[in-house]
């Protein structure tokens, strides 16, 4: 028997929304970077970008359990010495609301190349409205 090698002809993307609202952060982004990657389809390649495009909505009402909204901080750099900037979710949620759930999902994809490629198939909108109605986009099964 020989191991099955995913072609680029051969994988065929769907659409996938996600309505953000009341889930916990955690569980909605490992099966978003699950979908992305492809690990749902049995012609899942571990080197090659099998999966699918996912859309999520309503991202500024997504919760997180325990004390996180206060206490969590991210972490950027601006590039110069002494330039580390700390964020807490509060505060991220209302400036940037997609970049809580697009971080969360970052963390659990391959770094690299591949990593970038499958993260670009995501589309994460703060509320109920997004572009992408012509793709008619399917509910994913959470």
């Amino acid at each position: 028997m020989t191991t099955y090698h995913s072609k680029p002809d051969v994988v065929q993307r769907k659409w996938y929304i996600v309505d953000a609202n009341d889930l916990i952060l955690g569980r909605l982004a490992t099966r978003i970077a699950t979908v992305l990657r492809g690990k749902h389809k049995p012609i899942f390649s571990p080197h090659f970008d099998t999966g699918d495009f996912i859309i999520v909505i309503n991202a500024e009402k997504v919760k997180l359990t325990g004390k996180k909204e206060s206490n969590k901080m991210y972490f950027r750099h601006t590039g110069y010495p002494g330039g580390g900037k700390f964020t807490s979710v509060a505060e991220m949620r209302t400036k940037h609301p997609e970049r809580i759930i697009e971080h969360a999902v970052k963390g659990m994809l391959p770094r690299g190349p591949l990593g970038r490629q499958q993260l670009r198939k995501l589309k994460v909108y703060a509320g109920t409205e997004h572009p992408h109605q012509a793709q008619c986009p399917a509910p994913l099964p959470l």
